[in-house]
């Protein structure tokens, strides 16, 4: 694993220098995905992904030291910094934290700081007392309040904000949130609905849906990997029991689930009609990697062993020729076939930058316990 893992950080330098460079110019680009021909789509600061590639570039910088990928880093981290006055979006973890996160956690530059607290003020507009979480979309005809589980991943951004400013108040927003959460949007198989929406009036559950799933009851691979990073986080932070079995919970149905193949790479919906035919999430895969990893640390030995050995295998499955692109091809981004949208035919099995961020994020954690072995 060590020998693996070092060469596809390496691998994931090179790609990342390349896709870098190609926008150095464009100074309000950042990649997003490829189109159907294979080439760079581009989006806007806006983009509720805007944060991953400079966070990628932070890693990799992390791993390699080299003084070229801190630039790319800053650079592409400066695109994004209107970002922070933006309380239009729930979505300010992504975009802050893993880009001004890992930069501040790098070099200690003030501004980041500055920055990512003005950026957690912004998220907490979105809370709102009678419902108890963050809003995650605005309010249209189908939803009065909507959240989503994808906004368990921007609660760290809270957490931090909390503890830089000695303002409890990002915190108490954040156990609000990831309590409701579990109160309304898990099944009793700890399976997870994607929306849950809230009458403004009553704070009471209005519909619950999965809108990026097959069907409302349906298993979304991507989201259910959300829940499981996001309360692998709410136990790191609190330390609180609960957090932690929901996140065993969570892990166990992911893991044992009958529809999971044999490499741990989901399909993008565990109950997707198509089976096996069905496409591969390489997104759920790395995220849920770089979420069991942690949780590892957090659980008995049995435990332990069992997440580390699916993770092994997810690393193992995306760095391979199945997943991993080779150099210079796949948009310059490092992994293949990843599902965004597919009921809304949108960034359908195409490389995309948050699947990229978390598997490097997986990397570095694994290859952190391997050198720890080692001491």
């Amino acid at each position: 694993m060590e020998k693996l893992i070092q060469d596809r950080l390496n691998r994931s330098v090179e790609q990342y220098e390349l896709m870098a460079e190609s926008l150095i110019d464009q100074t309000d680009r950042l990649p997003q995905t490829t189109d159907k021909d294979g080439n760079l789509v581009t989006s806007g600061s806006e983009w509720w992904c805007s944060g991953f590639v400079p966070g990628t570039l932070w890693y990799l910088y992390e791993y390699s030291n080299d003084p070229k990928l801190l630039g790319y880093a800053r650079n592409y981290t400066e695109r994004i910094e209107k970002e922070q006055f933006n309380t239009g979006t729930h979505d300010l973890g992504f975009m802050l934290y893993c880009s001004f996160g890992n930069g501040f956690r790098l070099t200690g530059d003030t501004a980041y700081k500055s920055i990512m607290l003005t950026g957690a003020e912004s998220l907490s507009t979105r809370y709102d007392s009678v419902i108890g979480c963050i809003q995650s979309w605005g309010s249209n005809k189908k939803w009065q309040f909507p959240v989503i589980i994808d906004n368990m991943m921007n609660l760290e951004l809270l957490f931090w904000a909390s503890k830089q400013s000695n303002n409890p108040k990002y915190t108490d927003i954040s156990l609000s949130h990831a309590d409701k959460t579990i109160e309304n949007h898990f099944r009793p198989d700890y399976s997870s609905y994607h929306v849950i929406s809230y009458d403004t009036i009553t704070g009471q559950v209005e519909k619950k849906n999965t809108h990026q799933g097959f069907g409302d009851e349906t298993a979304w691979a991507r989201g259910q990997a959300w829940g499981l990073y996001g309360y692998v986080v709410m136990y790191r932070e609190t330390k609180d029991s609960k957090y932690l079995d929901q996140a065993k919970h969570i892990a166990g149905f992911l893991i044992d689930h009958p529809n999971m193949p044999k490499d741990m790479i989901p399909y993008w919906d565990f109950n997707a009609p198509d089976i096996p035919e069905a496409k591969r999430d390489a997104s759920a895969g790395a995220i849920m990697a770089s979420g069991l990893i942690e949780l590892s640390q957090y659980v008995n030995e049995i435990l332990a062993e069992k997440y580390l050995t699916v993770a092994e295998r997810q690393i193992r499955a995306l760095s391979s020729s199945a997943y991993f692109a080779e150099k210079n091809t796949n948009g310059n981004f490092i992994l293949m076939h990843s599902v965004g949208h597919l009921p809304g035919n949108s960034e359908v099995d195409v490389p995309l930058t948050y699947a990229d961020y978390y598997y490097i994020e997986s990397l570095l954690r694994y290859r952190k316990l391997l050198n720890n072995e080692n001491q």
